[in-house]
C-alpha cells in the first residue's frame, strides 16, 4: 500500500470514528442519523463499517446535520464534538435527542 492509499485509509477511518463520536454526543443511533441525512440505516451502517465510503456529498450533509464546518469533521472526533452547538448535545452522553432533518 502506497503512502497516498495509507493516508486515505486513515482519513476514512478518522471520519468513521468522528461520525460515531458525534452520534454518541448527540444521542443518535444509525437510524436517527440516516433519517437526518435522508439515507437508509443500511447505508449509514455500510459507511460506518467501511464497506462503503462517505462521499463528499455525504460529508456536506453531515456538516449541515451537525451544524459544524466540513474541516471540523475532518480534524478528528474530539475536535468535531467540541464544535457542536450545546443545543445538539444530548443531556447525557449516549442519551437521546430529537433528530433535526435537513
Amino acid at each position: 500500500m502506497g503512502k497516498f492509499a495509507a493516508a486515505l485509509s486513515t482519513s476514512e477511518r478518522t471520519l468513521r470514528i468522528t461520525v460515531a463520536a458525534l452520534m454518541r454526543a448527540c444521542g443518535e443511533n444509525q437510524t436517527s442519523l440516516a433519517a437526518g441525512l435522508r439515507i437508509t440505516q443500511g447505508q449509514v451502517s455500510r459507511k460506518q463499517t467501511g464497506a462503503a465510503a462517505w462521499s463528499l456529498g455525504d460529508i456536506d450533509r453531515l456538516s449541515a446535520h451537525y451544524g459544524i464546518p466540513v474541516p471540523d469533521l475532518l480534524c478528528g472526533p474530539t475536535h468535531a464534538v467540541e464544535r457542536l452547538s450545546p443545543r445538539r448535545l444530548a443531556a447525557v452522553v449516549g442519551g437521546s435527542q430529537e433528530v433535526i432533518t435537513i
